[in-house]
């Protein structure tokens, strides 16, 4: 049994945190970069481990590492060798493991509370990319070169000792079957996966969300299917395409309704999470049982969530 799996039998809604990257810029933090948040770990790790201190303390039963952008590849092209890269990519869990320990020591946080778990993120081969293709899934590349891509990472992920893997803003089913196909070679290892989506019914490359899932549904390491990074006003009619594919536990943690452009590396429209709290319990009511909020939300947010659920 999965460490989330544990976790669901005592808790009807699991609280996942809120966005990193955003919330490092919120901190002073330029991620104008290839790197993103991964830039971070180079530079000012501790402000990571600030964040995710911030997250659990706002209510997070869980925190997803600053992985996500962290590849030996992207590392390679800022002059990193490969055990440099591994050692960041190591840190990323490190950080969120010392913020947790923290948080956990003291009793008053551990009143009605269950232990927080970790998941290291596995961005899509569209982060490494730097140029918005996780929203497009256009990537031209094999199962096999996909593999071949995220396995370093997942590697050295694995080694460090998360709850979980997240692997998230997934935009195509080719990259969602490698990463299964993957993860076999780590077989005590379980993960989550969420993808990107256009509308209420196809992922971002047009592929149909239900057919996605049911996919997954057959997969033992899956250990969630759901949706990040995607706009609110979309989310329950994923959970309801989603419920026809699965019945595994459906994640959800959308971002504010803005929408991002790898052009000028930036966010712009409208946000619609203003009533956060109040979609979050309508995503619930729909069949989400992990929620949360990626980029742009904040761990005010996550707080809005925290306090129906509790």
């Amino acid at each position: 049994m999965s460490a989330l799996e544990r976790l669901l039998k005592d808790q009807r809604v699991i609280v996942v945190d809120g966005a990193m990257a955003t919330e490092l810029e919120a901190r002073g933090c330029d991620l104008n970069d290839a790197l993103w948040s991964a830039k971070v770990l180079l530079e000012q790790p501790e402000l990571i481990r600030a964040v995710h201190l911030d997250y659990f303390n706002a209510g997070a039963d869980i925190a997803i590492t600053a992985s996500y952008q962290a590849t030996v590849e992207g590392f390679a092209k800022r002059g990193l060798n490969r055990g440099q890269s591994i050692e960041l990519i190591t840190k990323s869990v490190q950080l969120a493991k010392d913020a947790r320990a923290e948080f956990w020591s003291k009793e008053e946080n551990r009143i009605n509370r269950a232990h927080p778990l970790i998941a290291a993120s596995v961005g899509p081969y569209g982060a490494y990319l730097a140029d918005g293709s996780e929203y497009r899934g256009d990537y031209n590349l094999t199962e096999d070169e996909l593999i071949a891509f995220h396995r370093p990472r997942i590697e050295a992920l694995a080694a460090s000792n998360p709850d979980l893997l997240a692997c998230e803003t997934i935009p195509c089913g080719i990259e969602a079957r490698a990463l299964i196909r993957l993860l076999a070679e780590f077989p005590n290892t379980f993960a989550w996966f969420a993808f990107t989506a256009k509308d209420g019914e196809r992922i971002s490359n047009g592929e149909k969300i239900a057919d996605i899932a049911a996919f997954l549904d057959t997969q033992p390491q899956a250990a969630a299917i759901g949706i990040n990074c995607t706009s609110p006003l979309h989310i329950p009619a994923l959970i309801r395409e989603i419920k026809k594919g699965t019945s595994k536990p459906i994640i959800v943690y959308p971002n504010s309704g803005e929408y991002y452009s790898a052009v000028t590396n930036s966010w712009h429209g409208e946000t619609s999470s203003e009533n956060f709290g109040l979609q979050s319990k309508e995503w619930r009511e729909a069949g989400a049982s992990l929620i949360g909020g990626c980029c742009r939300t904040t761990p005010a947010h996550i707080r809005e969530i925290k306090h129906w659920v509790s």
